[in-house]
């Protein structure tokens, strides 16, 4: 299903599946936080349901089932080299790929990363402050974007940006499960055109729409799950009324 909005397009399915109907060389950037298959060292702790492995115990709120979220190691690998060789298709020549993961599944993102067609360019550190405490180890309090580009770099403008970014989440704002800051968003959309088209094949709440709009660009979302399609619908709508 289809969902169009003024400021761009929602599919409600499988990325795979729309990915491949889409025009090769259309979209400016990829830019997207994917389900990690991750939580846990073995097989059992990565197929528990994802409210148990990425929230912290005696949590009051609840969300949405996340689809998605039970790939063992190898098949994560090649599930994502598979939607990334997509995205390297669909987008133009010279644009950026973005993609969120945390220190379990780095080496595997990266691994995917480059074996969809991206030329590998570095990793941004998402610092969200309020992780885990580890007795006697290192605070687990930070996330990842793989950052990648279609063949050659084009810059864009002619700032620095930083490699690190602190945000905290805000449990308030949040619709899904793992959503990600606005703001952090916002900061990552810096590095594609102004007015860009961003594609997002695993969409969520909505988060990366809604960060296109407040900064002048163009969103094509993608969704499997009906209830976070209709979640991400909603907060789009309710943007577009604010923005009138």
């Amino acid at each position: 299903m289809r969902h169009e909005f003024k400021h761009g397009i929602v599919h409600c399915g499988d990325a795979l599946a729309v990915l491949r109907e889409m025009p090769g060389e259309s979209v400016d950037a990829v830019l997207t936080d994917p389900p990690y298959s991750s939580g846990g060292l073995h097989m059992a702790a990565r197929q528990a349901d994802p409210a148990d492995k990425y929230q912290h115990t005696g949590a009051i709120r609840t969300y949405p089932p996340m689809l998605g979220d039970l790939k063992d190691q190898r098949s994560f690998t090649m599930w994502a080299t598979l939607w990334l060789s997509e995205c390297w298709r669909v987008a133009k020549p010279g644009a950026a790929a973005m993609v969120f993961s945390d220190w379990r599944q780095l080496p595997a993102m990266t691994d995917a990363l480059q074996g969809g067609g991206w030329a590998w360019r570095g990793i941004v550190v998402w610092h969200k402050s309020g992780g885990r405490p580890m007795l006697g180890e290192f605070r687990r309090d930070a996330e990842y974007v793989v950052y990648g580009v279609k063949g050659k770099r084009r810059a864009t403008h002619r700032r620095c940006l930083p490699g690190v970014y602190r945000y905290p989440i805000n449990a308030g704002r949040k619709v899904h499960l793992t959503s990600k800051p606005v703001e952090l968003i916002k900061e990552l959309l810096y590095v594609t055109p102004d007015g860009a088209t961003i594609l997002d094949p695993f969409l969520g709440g909505g988060t990366t729409a809604l960060a296109c709009m407040q900064t002048g660009r163009r969103f094509v979302g993608v969704e499997l799950s009906e209830e976070y399609c209709d979640l991400a619908c909603g907060q789009i709508r309710a943007a577009e009324t604010t923005m009138r």
